[in-house]
């Protein structure tokens, strides 16, 4: 089975987020040996926002990185997504890393009926951390955005794993972290 495991917090050592995906991946290896894990760091090493030059792939090493990125995405059975939400959203590294994923032809297609996404039968976990607590849905274009996007490219098996109020204080963080940590998703190692 290969798993995807991205990170896209710019805070390092400091995420909730990359401390909730570490988790989740730690939980999938200690399944079993036949994991492969391929890991992608979106604030260490940001793929370049889509721009014209991107699309006309005007610049060999820029075109490399999407292909090995869209290559990364087809290949994997798990994705562990660390999204946390900025600014009411999700960050605009992980955004760049969807509009290298979310590629027609190859990962959806337009027929006469609509969109018809290419990439079912994944399975999309995503670790969220919040600053705040969004019980209003109206403040949340995160996970509508990542349920939208996963479901537009076919794939409908998404979870989320949320810590939220992380910025109230230290005490909430801790609590909002240990309670993230207890309910983190099993890890199903099922043959695709």
């Amino acid at each position: 089975m290969k798993l995807l495991h991205i990170d896209s917090s710019a805070l390092g050592d400091n995420s909730v987020s990359r401390t909730l995906t570490a988790a989740v991946v730690a939980r999938f290896a200690a399944q079993g040996s036949e994991l492969q894990v391929t890991y992608r760091d979106l604030d260490k090493d940001p793929i370049p926002h889509l721009r014209s030059g991107s699309l006309a792939q005007r610049d060999p090493a820029e075109a490399a990185l999407a292909a090995e990125v869209l290559e990364e995405f087809v290949a994997a059975d798990v994705l562990v997504i660390g999204a946390p939400m900025y600014n009411f959203t999700i960050p605009s590294t992980l955004k760049a890393w969807i509009d290298r994923v979310a590629v027609a032809g190859r990962t959806f297609k337009y027929t006469e009926d609509g969109a018809v996404g290419l990439s079912g039968g994944k399975r999309v976990i995503v670790a969220s951390a919040r600053g705040g607590i969004y019980a209003d849905p109206a403040g949340d274009f995160q996970e509508p955005l990542l349920r939208q996007v996963f479901a537009f490219l076919g794939i409908n098996d998404v979870e989320f794993v949320r810590a939220e109020g992380v910025a109230y204080s230290p005490q909430h963080r801790e609590n909002a972290l240990a309670a993230a940590l207890a309910n983190l998703p099993d890890a199903e190692l099922a043959e695709a």
